[in-house]
């Protein structure tokens, strides 16, 4: 076989072309395992028909009607920054998925600094969604951007705090370090604080991508969808429908990594290592997947104020003290 060799330029395009086929990909496919799963949950077929098999092509066919959508900026629109939002919201999910391992060697950059970039780079998109909210000129963007901002806000600490109780554990903030140091599954072990952690990192996540049960700045039945009202077409698709879809993905394969062990088997069975760690990856991947798909319609809508006393009162204490015992276990076990 011919050797292949690649400047690190033509290998950072790659990869950058590797990122943006598979978060659309990703993003569609979430579109479709949505519409499908909430079906089976409440008993109904979902979409059946386009692309002939149980409507697979629902999501493409919906994306093409975007696509062909007007694309109408209001006239009292700060229009610049109506323009640029969209991108402020959805670059910042292309870039989570930059240390995601799929893989031992299956990973874009292994950053030391990993869960650091993880945690930085996911809260960026607070500021694209204050800037199209702010910018439509329109109450109820503004109303929807204001309660979606302090909503990322309250939700991301719980998400950090968790974050940093698995760092403590595996003594790295890289990623492959933490899985590496996953024999079994931080959900499982240490008991008790892994399970408790992954349970905060799944409801920040939830809340974090402004889904129900705290879907309040997009909530249809009040503010039509919130900071998102005056947009139209692709930039609706990608500050909203893709930012939610590619939120779910990465939120799926960092809770993989962080809390079920990555690339590597369930349980450390020598068996059970012949399988390869895309594999298993895709597999809890999937699980991760579903749970955030059974949440959904599952659970209703909380208030505006429960949001806020649930993550101030009740998740950022838990949070705090899983940090003190991860340090006690630490220390002393």
């Amino acid at each position: 076989m011919p050797e292949i060799a690649l400047t690190a330029w033509q290998i950072l395009l790659v990869k950058v072309l590797v990122i943006l086929t598979i978060v659309p990909v990703g993003a569609l496919a979430g579109g479709y395992a949505e519409h499908k799963v909430m079906a089976h949950l409440q008993h109904r077929l979902g979409p059946m028909y386009p692309g002939g098999f149980h409507g697979w092509a629902t999501t493409l066919a919906d994306g093409l009607k975007f696509l062909y959508k007007e694309d109408i900026v209001p006239d009292a629109a700060d229009r610049k920054v109506f323009s640029l939002a969209p991108a402020a919201i959805f670059v910042p999910v292309l870039m989570i998925y930059l240390v995601i391992p799929i893989d031992r060697n299956l990973i874009v950059e292994d950053l030391d600094v990993g869960i650091f970039y993880l945690l930085a780079v996911g809260s960026i998109s607070t500021i694209g969604v204050l800037m199209a909210g702010w910018s439509s000129a329109n109450k109820y963007a503004l109303i929807g951007a204001l309660r979606s901002a302090a909503q990322l806000i309250a939700y991301e600490l719980p998400i950090v705090l968790s974050a940093a109780v698995v760092a403590m554990y595996a003594g790295s903030l890289s990623v492959i370090d933490i899985v590496e140091k996953q024999n079994f599954p931080f959900a499982i072990w240490p008991p008790g604080i892994g399970l408790i952690a992954f349970l905060v990192f799944t409801t920040g996540a939830v809340a974090e991508m402004t889904r129900v049960p705290f879907d309040m700045p997009v909530a249809e039945s009040e503010i039509i969808t919130g900071p998102f009202t005056e947009y139209t077409g692709m930039r609706y698709i990608f500050s909203h429908m893709f930012a939610e879809m590619g939120h779910m993905v990465a939120f799926a394969g960092i809770g993989v990594t962080l809390f079920l062990g990555g690339y590597k088997p369930i349980i450390p069975w020598s068996p059970l290592e012949v399988v390869p760690g895309v594999i298993w990856f895709g597999l809890k991947f999937a699980l991760m997947i579903f749970l955030f798909l059974w949440i959904r319609p599952t659970f209703p809508r909380v208030r505006e104020d429960q949001l806020q006393k649930f993550a101030w009162k009740f998740l950022i204490p838990v949070s705090l003290v899983l940090v003190l015992a991860m340090g006690a276990w630490v220390l002393y076990v």
